[in-house]
């Protein structure tokens, strides 16, 4: 099998997935934007050729790319794996005539207020949304819905560029800052209260073969703005218990109504007051490295698994489920570079058999600002047979690990 692997230098985990569909048996094609004496040789060892051009979100570009190895080798497969690459690359799979995600479904997978819009119609239970291009389009919202409100790109990613507002003001300002008033369409909706988190999966010709659920603490938008929060995503390792039931079905009927077929999928869901809603999904794996997550707490070889989805339709191997596994995020007492920590050798002590990894940026390394993510600055990732346990050994590395910044 030929299959053509957008960008698999970078980010640096996209390596990664290289060596999987190089290792299920496929002959490995990168289209990226480095050069290709930027690869090490491990990873052009993984590779049978590579093209560098000058944007890989450059539909035209990449089409020229992909026919240009069409020419030379029948394409089986074109792959992406980041939010960005997904809807260029579906637009150059149509027109090359290569299996794999649609226009329509990575449309839908990547505008949110389309998103919603198609699974409200078909029952499944949303926060209320609407697409707005006015200040006043999104003061008819509020007074129509009540605040609080989230206000967000129709195609971002994550908590990027998110903002929670709570009156007139707020809204106005969040909505001038994301160009509404400058007649861009900008998604708002219903702020949601409860527990988040979120379900990943890899599906085959839409069904889903393997699934991972994760919690967050707290949620998304609060721990992506409080320096003093070390927020969690923790992974149970008891999702064919009953309280799941809810959440997988609703997995499967989305994967459905959006046309998904074979991919890694990334679902946000909320469950609080108003029940299980559905916040939103990519037909694409998690940020943050989630997955070397599930390796370590599975005990297996995730990138693997959906590499021989990719090549042969089946996952093959999948977790031993003997582990729950989990990261979180330290952040330094404030901005500027590390200039030390403390705790580390107390928490190797106690929790030392747990640890998977630890990254620990050395003094004077620049901090990042508490938005850039969970894995900005310093992280530790664990694992643990059961999931209360990890969440106390989490909660003990929070208290313990501080990290200093000059």
């Amino acid at each position: 099998m030929n299959v053509i692997l957008v960008e698999p230098a970078f980010p640096d985990n996209q390596r990664q997935f290289a060596r999987a569909l190089h290792q299920s048996g496929a002959s490995v094609y990168g289209i990226g934007e480095r050069p290709q004496e930027f690869l090490d040789d491990e990873l052009k060892g993984w590779l049978s050729g590579y093209l560098q051009i000058s944007s890989v979100t450059d539909a035209g570009a990449l089409l020229d790319a992909v026919r240009h190895i069409q020419r030379k080798v029948w394409v089986d497969r074109l792959e992406a794996t980041v939010e960005a690459h997904i809807m260029p690359v579906a637009r150059v799979r149509e027109a090359c005539t290569i299996p794999g995600t649609t226009v329509r479904t990575a449309h839908l997978c990547r505008d949110k207020i389309a998103m919603k819009a198609t699974l409200r119609e078909a029952g499944i239970p949303c926060a209320e949304s609407a697409g707005v291009d006015s200040v006043d389009a999104g003061r008819r919202f509020a007074k129509q819905v009540g605040y609080p409100l989230i206000v967000k790109p129709r195609s971002g990613a994550g908590a990027a560029d998110t903002a929670r507002v709570d009156n007139d003001a707020e809204l106005e300002l969040a909505l001038r800052r994301a160009g509404a008033g400058s007649g861009h369409s900008v998604a708002i909706e219903e702020f949601l209260e409860g527990h988040e988190g979120y379900i990943d999966t890899i599906t085959v010709d839409g069904r889903v073969q393997m699934e991972f659920v994760t919690h967050y603490y707290p949620g998304v938008l609060e721990a992506m703005r409080t320096r003093w929060i070390s927020p969690q995503m923790v992974t149970t390792n008891r999702t064919g218990e009953p309280g799941y039931e809810e959440v997988r079905e609703m997995t499967r009927k989305v994967i459905s109504l959006l046309g998904i077929g074979t991919s890694a999928t990334h679902m946000e869901w909320f469950f609080g007051p108003k029940g299980l809603k559905f916040s939103e999904i990519g037909c694409r794996p998690p940020g943050v490295c989630q997955w070397d997550v599930y390796c370590a707490a599975g005990e297996f070889d995730i990138y693997r698994a959906w590499a021989n989805a990719i090549c042969h339709g089946d996952c093959r191997t999948g977790p031993s489920n003997r582990y729950a596994g989990g990261m979180i995020a330290l952040r330094p007492d404030r901005d500027g570079h590390i200039s030390g920590y403390s705790g580390v050798e107390e928490l190797q002590q106690r929790h030392g058999q747990w640890i998977v990894h630890a990254h620990l940026p050395p003094p004077g390394t620049p901090t990042q600002p508490v938005e850039a993510g969970y894995m900005a600055n310093a992280w530790v990732r664990a694992r643990h047979p059961d999931y209360d346990g990890l969440r106390a050994i989490l909660d003990d590395i929070g208290r313990t690990l501080k990290v200093y910044a000059r």
